[in-house]
Parts: C-alpha cells; structure tokens; sequence
C-alpha cells in the first residue's frame, strides 16, 4: 500500500469529520452524538431490522445495543421480536422519533447548504462531482466478496435474478435446466468454485468456477444487480476466479456468453479474453473466449 496514498485518505477523513460537525456529542446541535442521529435516520419511517441495521452500519452488537438503549431511554424508539420469529427484533421510531429524525432532516439540509454556499456555481458542481465519485468507491470497497455453497440463500438468490434477468433479455428466454450447467451444484468443491458479493450484508453479485481435472478451468453464472453495476465488481469476480484456477493448477480459462451481453463482452475483452472457436455446445452461447493464466501467460 502506498504510503502518500494512506497519509491522503487520513488528511482527507481528518477534514471531513471536522467540517460536518462529527466531533461534537451535539451533532447538529442535538442532544445526541452523530451515531445516535445516524441510527435514526437508519431506522426510518418503516422501521428497521436490528440484524440490517449491524450490517449496514457496520457496528458490532454491543456498541449497537448501546445506541438503542440510550435512544429507548429517550422514548425515541421501541425495539421488539418479530410476530412471527422471536429472534428477530425490529426498531421503529415513536412519533416523537419521527419528529426528531425531521429536525435532523432539516438541519443537515442546512449544513449540506452552509458547505455549498462559499463557493462559485461552478465549485460547487465540482464538489459535488467528487463527492459522488468517492460516495461510488467507497460504496464499491466496502463489498465482501465470499466462496459459499451453491445451495446457500445469498447464492440462491443471485442465481435467480441472473436467471431472470437473461429470460427478459436474450430473444430465445432462459432456462437453467436446458443449459450446460443445469444444476449449480456443480459448482462446488472440489470440482468447482462458488463466490457471492455482498453489499452491507445483502446478496449483490455472484460467479461461479468450474474446475475440471485435466481440462480448462470454466467460468459460469456470472451476475452483477443492476444497482450495484458501475462499482467494477465484475472486474473483482474475475479476477478473483482466475486467482483461484491458478492456484488449482490451471492455465487457461474459459467462458462463453450471449451476444445480447454486449457490455459483458466488452468487459470480458478488456480484462484479456479474445474470442475462440466454440469450445462447447452451449444452446444460449454466441461468443467464447479464452485466456492464458498463471505463469505461462508471460511467456
């Protein structure tokens, strides 16, 4: 890691945090510090689960206990067991939460505006610029990309919005079951690997690996949500599945795709795949690619 690069961030996160007031036990002039008012705004007008309020924020349970405790305390918030599941507990904010989280609304509206109001219109459209652009790579490092079963819930969902999602757009539909890879339990160890993306906890990306003995490793089921698109986790899928075929003993690694993935295919183009004869006779595929990997990609 660079070192000028950390000395940055750390200047960076020390204006920051002084100019927005984070200091203060009175954020925004409150009678609560900037993660009490956080968890507020967190909780919002539907109420909140306890368990995606940890993983949202990033808190560990007892300092978040702590937050609802003092904001309970302050009759701010009930947290009670779901009807249905006693293990999961849901805060909601009482009326006068939701009065407080108006007031906190409108005052960062007006620190938002005290920021602008010092600089030319064409400064502001600069500072607002770079704060969206480091709102996408921030948002983008903070997405843990994890091997699970095929079988697992976070998995299971992604599969089936990628399957979904290739039913809406490829003219001939989707179907798993007439595919080469009818069953993602294909995908598991040791024949095969498969890694999810998450996003505060939610399931937002997916690709698998096949890992076939004496053959070509295989890339599958690659899929990133609309939403999350834009933050380069497909590019981190990829490399991540080539590390792993290289660290199996393989060197060469395959694909195929459809040619209504266009952007798929720029992508796969970027990232070093050039275009082969079909390798397979994959009923959806247009394309197949190929990439030399590990040590004798350098030869």
């Amino acid at each position: 890691m660079d070192a000028a690069q950390i000395d940055r961030v750390r200047r960076f996160n020390r204006a920051v945090t002084a100019r927005l007031g984070v200091l203060h036990d009175h954020y925004l002039g409150r009678d609560r510090p900037v993660g009490e008012a956080r968890l507020l705004w967190e909780i919002g007008e539907d109420g909140q689960d306890v368990r995606r309020l940890r993983e949202s924020l990033g808190l560990d349970s007892g300092y978040l206990s702590r937050l609802l405790r003092s904001l309970q305390a302050d009759g701010l918030v009930t947290v009670e067991p779901h009807a249905r599941d006693r293990r999961v507990r849901t805060a909601r904010l009482t009326a006068a939460g939701r009065a407080e989280r108006r007031v906190l609304d409108d005052r960062s509206d007006e620190l938002a505006g005290a920021l602008l109001a010092p600089l030319n219109p064409a400064a502001r459209d600069r500072l607002v610029a770079a704060m969206a652009e480091v709102e996408r790579l921030l948002t983008a490092a903070t997405v843990r990309i994890d091997a699970v079963d095929p079988g697992h819930p976070d998995a299971a969902h992604c599969l089936r919005a990628y399957a979904a999602e290739l039913a809406e757009r490829l003219d001939t539909g989707f179907d798993p079951a007439l595919s080469l890879l009818p069953d993602a339990g294909g995908l598991k160890p040791p024949r095969g690997l498969f890694l999810v993306a998450r996003l505060n906890g939610e399931p937002v990306g997916c690709a698998g690996l096949r890992l076939p003995a004496g053959a070509p490793a295989e890339i599958k089921r690659m899929w990133v949500a609309p939403g999350s698109r834009g933050l380069g986790l497909a590019r981190r899928l990829l490399a991540e599945l080539e590390a792993a075929a290289v660290r199996h003993g393989h060197d060469l690694l395959r694909l195929d795709t459809n040619r209504a993935l266009d952007a798929a295919v720029a992508l796969y183009r970027a990232c070093g795949f050039h275009e082969v004869p079909a390798f397979n006779d994959e009923r959806y595929a247009h394309h197949w690619f190929e990439k030399r990997i590990g040590p004798k990609a350098a030869e």
